[in-house]
């Protein structure tokens, strides 16, 4: 695509991103904080996006993690916005908002400032929730990009973000048992 103002490796990993949604059947919705919805403006770059984004959710203040996404405020207040809990509460909220079949949020120190000694600037976690799925498997990640400057974190938190909407590839059939 020429003509997004948008890196080129962030459009192309967002096409393959509906693509691949697409052929599964699958909707998807976001929640972002630090990115600032630039994993929903890389998506809506792609022609047909609706046929696969259900919903964006930027929820940049703990207020709107509260509000829109139903993040309880003990496990903000226990763990930090930038957690696990968070990340993983942000998702399961966006399934809860949206018609969507899996959900993934992003929360972090995009920086310059806004770190600490265990939350560096450049720390982001990242969660996926899966509709039907069990809600005591939790799969969530927290990657350290390191301070990269805020627009390259920011653009290294969306393409993970993009890499964890990616369906499951299909397992290989076992073989016929004889």
């Amino acid at each position: 695509m020429t003509d997004s103002v948008l890196p080129p490796e962030l459009i192309a990993a967002a096409a393959r991103v509906v693509e691949a949604n697409r052929a599964a059947g699958r909707r998807i919705a976001i929640a972002e904080s630090c990115t600032g919805g630039l994993v929903a403006a890389a998506l809506t770059e792609i022609p047909g996006s609706s046929d696969v984004l259900e919903a964006s959710l930027v929820t940049y203040s703990n207020d709107a993690k509260l509000g829109l996404l139903n993040v309880s405020n003990d496990v903000i207040e226990t763990f930090g916005a930038v957690s696990i809990a968070v990340a993983w509460s942000m998702a399961q909220g966006a399934l809860e908002a949206t018609h969507a079949d899996v959900a993934v949020a992003i929360t972090g120190v995009a920086g310059p400032g806004g770190g600490s000694e265990k939350k560096p600037v450049g720390t982001v976690v990242f969660a996926r929730a899966e509709r039907g799925g069990d809600p005591s498997d939790v799969v969530a990640d927290k990657h350290q990009f390191g301070d990269l400057g805020r627009g390259r974190i920011r653009l290294q938190a969306a393409l993970c973000a993009l890499d964890l909407l990616m369906p499951p590839s299909p397992s290989p059939e076992a073989p016929p048992t004889p």
